[in-house]
């Protein structure tokens, strides 16, 4: 039975693949710089990787004239966003996304107020709900997040347990320019890709009706 990929023994992989960086004594600069090689790594799968196991859900509920609202600390991307309409709220309605300039148009008066109907990112840490909110509607949303990066304090995350061909390929295609070897970046690149593509295979096999819709980009 292969041995679970851990933070540790990432690192140490990473210096066995690149020969390079073993102790800070002998090549201090590969050494320190391994750590952020891998938080880039995980970066990059957050952004090109859309599976099932990196969506969060959230719930909460909206303020009568407030059309601003937080978006979660790792949120990468939303998915759909969900409002409780009719008696009792029991009644949930999509909402759809918007450009925020088409929004200041379609509702330029912010201290009007209705049922929300579209969204925007307003920007990176705040979407934007127009109308304004009339009530305090419950509203659920379904979005793509950064899982918590790792560290000597955290040996294991998602990317380890489920993705851990990606998360080493990306760490050695984030290594490759810090080094001065592009020659090697296309052999890591074709790693990644077919790494990456095998994992969303997979995802599309394995996913069932929730209300997620996958983009193909």
């Amino acid at each position: 039975m292969a041995t679970a990929m851990t933070y540790t023994s990432l690192l140490n992989d990473l210096r066995n693949y690149l020969e390079r960086g073993a102790t800070f004594g002998t090549d201090p600069s590969v050494y320190v710089q391994l750590p952020s090689l891998v938080g880039l790594a995980e970066r990059r799968l957050a952004r090109e990787l859309k599976v099932q196991g990196t969506v969060n859900v959230v719930s909460s509920a909206m303020t009568v004239g407030e059309p601003t609202y937080p978006k979660p600390d790792r949120w990468r991307e939303t998915v759909s966003i969900r409002v409780g309409t009719g008696t009792g709220y029991n009644t949930t309605q999509e909402i759809f996304p918007r450009a925020y300039e088409y929004m200041r148009q379609y509702w330029p008066n912010q201290t009007l107020t209705g049922t929300p109907r579209f969204y925007a990112d307003y920007d990176y840490q705040h979407w934007f709900f127009a109308p304004t909110p009339s009530a305090a509607f419950p509203y659920e949303i379904i979005y793509y997040e950064l899982p918590p990066l790792l560290g000597e304090d955290l040996q294991t995350n998602w990317f380890t347990e489920y993705a851990p061909n990606a998360l080493l390929y990306a760490s050695l295609l984030e290594a490759a320019p810090f080094l001065k070897n592009e020659e090697i970046i296309p052999i890591w690149q074709g790693f990644y890709d077919r790494a990456i593509a095998a994992l969303n295979g997979e995802d599309i096999r394995q996913i069932v009706d929730r209300g997620i819709i996958r983009r193909e980009d």
